[in-house]
């Protein structure tokens, strides 16, 4: 079932295809298991033999241009033999497919409520399998023309285009959903919601789509080439947003129940963005194979930040990124599974691994280099060439660059070879003056701040020297992608000055002093003194960030008898109602405090949630059902079941374990709130208890669950034990990974001792 890129090539030499004609009838979706699809594709062929991917339940009948044909289904496949050669063939199949809940396929859920029943498909990498029979890989591009049937009063949606497109990016969804309309030129915008969350479909989500294509059709010289546009937010989804074009799929988690602050907005605004960059990136040109899931992924998280700092009232997106989603790849690139952003990829299955920090926030920060280093002017103009060049098809990385070498002097394939071939973050130090040399080229802005914080900036290629001065900050404006060592000078400055200094230095320093900590070079509680001396006023994306590391680090490496006192005090001293109180009073919650958290009222559905669950992991006496019949939404049920399984008990805690790894129990969301549940604060040795059984199950988690939940499971419920288990394929990186992250945090503890 595991599609190897030695066989997609096979099928790329060999096929070409026209179109696709996709019936699904979804008229029984309220109760069935499965439903009746029919599949009509249209190719050319140089072999006689093939096979069609499909991981439904049943092959019905198989026909070549009208003639019906044996084609052995098995194993995820159907196999086709003695095809005519080098002439239209039309191949038709009739089957059925099932209904998932783990949010790959096409997903069905129920809203608890109103009790309406709603479906929507995700299909990235290879998932489109799971619906229809198709050649599921994404250069073999197609026309798709797609209906549905469903039942009456439900809405019907989906991306058929007369335009060429991968059966990765097909979408349909439906159900009763409820749609606010809107228009930008000659485009038809949406943004749909089930009928219990249309309510929280904000103004702002349309606006920001407007802003993000007048930005693209400018910056691109191309214009949005798939019809209408419509957004569609969803629950219990496996991920922030998926790029299907003209049918792009959000968490519903982007539709602000509660009181929201600006960072979820800049979030927001950003994850908008980016899929919409994808309509170029991605959906207009594809990459050939996940080799390159950069070339679509890290543009358009560069993007993302870039139209968002360019195009909308959240200007500050390049500093959120330096402080808030770099974190993401330091860590992901000092693992021992990081990878080259440009990596081999051998299967669907290693593809599906490698949406990863390093694809998405390492391949967005190096871009940051890249524009730096040609020039940003230089950079859209090869993009748009890109574009032209390859429109509707799919392409390589040096595709790319041979556009972008068309207009710059700079040699673009040694940067590529250097930059995207290697492993591991740079790291940035100043010794007697001197930035040390690096194993990769890094031009960078340095800053010298003097007894006053008056700043000197200097633009130099690594190594180099640099005045001496109360504070030097290595990658000042954080043009490149490196680690960053501040010596016990700067650091005294920070930690009494760090306020001071301008946003975008503010943000490299932060993540700086997060990476020293993970490498047991900074001394944990150092860095929780200085966060809590420093988040007022601070950028709220970067504050939540901060605050997130210093209750990490009092999680996992360090015992602070007074965090939460303090935490609860920085709440005190903030204005209610702001984003400040807010992201303080977050982190107040999670810090604990069992008499503020008693005491604490508030009608803020999530606040309420998050009260009860941390009384729960204090042991305290909680009622979960009468916070339901307050909540009883998707996401209130799920809550609750979590919040019955909080309180620090050895039974709730085999409870968890047993029902969680139950095949096909629970939702995504209902998974992810037992597994919070599972690891709520103050149950460390309660979970060690558990620790053989988990090594134990492994095997078992593994081979009975789709390939995301048993991520999601091992992930969740790995104890705090670095053994080396034997395993191959993805599960061997899921251990390797684990296994690390709980090395770093011993060796963290022992160098806090």
């Amino acid at each position: 079932m595991n599609l190897t890129h030695t066989e997609a090539t096979t099928r790329t030499n060999s096929l070409s295809l026209s179109s696709y004609h996709i019936h699904v009838d979804l008229t029984q979706a309220r109760t069935a298991e499965t439903f009746p699809v029919r599949t009509t594709v249209e190719l050319t062929t140089t072999a006689p033999q093939t096979f069609l991917d499909y991981l439904g339940k049943e092959v019905h009948s198989v026909q070549v241009n009208g003639e019906r044909v044996d084609a052995p289904f098995n194993n995820g496949r159907i196999h086709l033999t003695d095809l005519p050669t080098n002439a239209p063939v039309t191949v038709t199949v009739e089957s059925s497919s099932f209904y998932s809940r783990t949010g790959q396929g096409l997903h069905r859920f129920t809203d608890t409520a109103d009790g309406e029943t709603y479906l929507y498909s995700h299909f990235e990498p290879s998932d489109a399998r799971r619906v229809y029979p198709c050649f599921d890989q994404p250069d073999l591009k197609a026309s798709f023309g797609i209906s549905l049937d469903v039942p009456e009063g439900w809405v019907a949606l989906t991306n058929g285009t007369d335009k060429p497109m991968s059966t990765y990016l097909t979408a349909l969804a439906a159900g009763p959903y409820v749609c606010k309309k809107d228009s930008w030129n000659d485009i038809e915008l949406g943004a749909w919601a089930r009928k219990s969350m249309a309510e929280y479909v904000d103004d702002e989500i349309l606006e920001i789509t407007k802003q993000g294509l007048e930005f693209f059709h400018e910056a691109y010289d191309f214009p949005y080439p798939w019809g209408k546009y419509d957004s569609i937010f969803v629950p219990e989804y496996n991920l922030g947003a998926m790029e299907n074009p003209g049918l792009v799929t959000f968490t519903e988690k982007y539709l602000f129940r509660s009181q929201a602050t600006r960072a979820q907005h800049a979030a927001r605004a950003n994850t908008i963005l980016h899929e919409m960059s994808h309509m170029w990136f991605g959906d207009l040109v594809t990459p050939q194979w996940w080799d390159d899931l950069w070339l679509k992924e890290s543009f358009a998280e560069f993007m993302g930040a870039d139209a968002s700092a360019h195009a909308t009232r959240y200007t500050e997106a390049w500093v959120n990124f330096a402080g808030n989603r770099k974190n993401w790849a330091y860590m992901q690139d000092q693992l021992p599974t990081t990878h080259p952003i440009k990596a081999e990829i051998p299967d669907v299955d290693a593809a599906r691994q490698n949406f990863d920090g390093i694809t998405y926030a390492k391949g967005a920060a190096v871009l940051k280099q890249l524009v730096h280093f040609v020039g940003r002017e230089n950079f859209y103009a090869g993009a748009r060439d890109y574009f032209k060049a390859h429109q509707f098809g799919s392409a390589t990385f040096a595709d790319l660059l041979d556009c972008l070498s068309a207009h710059t002097d700079r040699d673009v394939h040694g940067w590529a070879n250097q930059w995207l071939k290697t492993t591991g973050p740079d790291t940035l130090q100043v010794v007697d003056s001197q930035i040390l040399p690096t194993r990769l080229p890094h031009r960078i802005d340095v800053t010298v701040f003097d007894a006053d914080l008056q700043p000197t900036t200097v633009d130099v290629d690594v190594p180099a020297a640099v005045p001496a001065g109360e504070l030097v900050v290595p990658n000042d404006n954080d043009h490149t992608y490196a680690k960053v060592v501040f010596d016990e000078r700067s650091l005294d400055t920070i930690r009494e000055r760090l306020s001071a200094l301008p946003d975008i230095t503010r943000a490299v320093i932060w993540t700086g002093l997060w990476n020293q900590v993970r490498d047991a070079e900074l001394d944990p509680r150092t860095y929780i003194d200085i966060v809590l001396r420093h988040v007022r006023g601070e950028n709220i994306t970067i504050a939540t960030q901060v605050l997130a590391n210093a209750q990490f680090a009092v999680s996992h490496y360090v015992d602070v008898p007074d965090f939460a006192e303090r935490v609860w005090a920085l709440v005190d001293a903030a204005e209610p109602g702001t984003d400040e109180h807010l992201v303080l009073l977050r982190a107040a919650i999670a810090a604990g405090g069992v008499d503020r958290l008693k005491a604490y009222e508030t009608e803020d559905t999530e606040l309420r949630w998050a009260i009860l669950r941390r009384l729960a992991a204090h042991g305290e006496e909680v009622d979960a059902a009468a916070e339901l019949e307050r909540d009883n939404t998707l996401t209130g049920k799920a809550e609750y079941l979590g919040a019955t399984l909080t309180a620090p008990t050895m039974e709730n805690k085999d409870k968890i374990f047993t029902e969680i790894t139950t095949p096909g129990k629970y939702s995504n969301a209902e998974v992810d709130s037992l597994v919070q549940a599972y690891n709520a604060p103050g149950s460390q040795e309660l979970r060690a208890q558990l620790t053989e059984r988990f090594f134990t199950a492994l095997p078992t988690i593994w081979e009975q669950h789709p390939i995301e939940m048993a991520n999601r499971f091992i992930r969740g419920l790995y104890p705090d034990d670095d053994r080396s288990v034997d395993a191959e394929g993805a599960l061997r990186r899921i251990l390797l990974e684990e296994q690390d992250h709980v090395r770093r945090t011993q060796k963290i503890r022992a160098a806090a001792k």
